[in-house]
């Protein structure tokens, strides 16, 4: 009986420290809220790659993703950057499936068919997670667009950019310039989606209204819209509810 009783105070223990790390850990920490404060140290010891270059039908560009190059450790099956030992290396940094790319990666590369020079998304860091090219509006309206849904400071404070950090909407043209943030600072982005009848993009965004680090239903969602087809692409927001 004794036995069983420090093994369940044990198993309170380790839920209540679990628990605990969960809180102190949130997706946003508002000891600063300057950017440029937020931005991660650059890691050194990870190795950049690029993969094979990525061409949507009907542009004039060539995109180059850059990325990390990843270990996978086979024992475990869990994976980590390129400064851990004993592991499998993977040079693959993305995916591509009809007119989007998917990875995280650290930025682009663009290329125009007729030259050789390439040009760099950005020079900040950035976790990218999805690139999508909007070949219905290109094709209906003759202008070509990405959208990319990204990681661009380190809101949690943990000195990286990853998941753990809030998730933004950026948009530019398929060459790469024009490369704006469209989701306000500081919301999580929930979703977003393109209606072709109106030539506009619609997302939802989430804001830390009680600033406890977490976004959750005590929170406020936001509605937005951009007139794709506006030279400024100026977002609006609107109230559904």
């Amino acid at each position: 009986m004794k036995t069983f009783l420090l093994f369940l105070l044990s198993l309170i223990s380790l839920v209540f420290v679990s628990c605990k790390q969960d809180i102190e850990t949130p997706k946003v920490r508002y000891e600063s809220t300057n950017k440029e404060k937020a931005q991660p140290k650059v890691d050194t010891s990870k190795i950049l790659i690029a993969d094979l270059p990525i061409h949507f039908e009907g542009t004039n560009f060539l995109i180059h993703p850059i990325g990390n190059l990843k270990n996978f450790k086979t024992s475990s099956g869990s994976y980590s950057d390129s400064s851990s030992s004993n592991s499998d290396q993977s040079f693959a940094v993305s995916n591509t499936n009809d007119n989007e790319i998917t990875g995280y990666l650290q930025n682009l590369k663009f290329q125009e068919l007729k030259s050789d020079s390439l040009i760099s998304l950005t020079k900040k860091s950035i976790m990218i997670e999805t690139v999508t090219y909007l070949k219905t509006i290109s094709d209906k309206n003759k202008i070509q667009l990405l959208v990319y849904t990204l990681s661009d400071f380190d809101t949690n404070k943990d000195n990286k950019l990853d998941g753990n950090d809030i998730k933004s909407l950026y948009i530019s043209d398929i060459s790469g310039n024009k490369f704006t943030k469209l989701s306000p600072d500081l919301n999580e982005l929930l979703n977003w989606n393109v209606l072709e009848s109106k030539s506009r993009l619609y997302f939802r965004t989430i804001e830390d209204s009680n600033k406890n680090g977490a976004f959750d239903k005590d929170d406020k969602v936001h509605y937005h819209y951009v007139e794709l087809l506006s030279k400024d692409l100026k977002v609006i927001e609107y109230n559904p509810i």
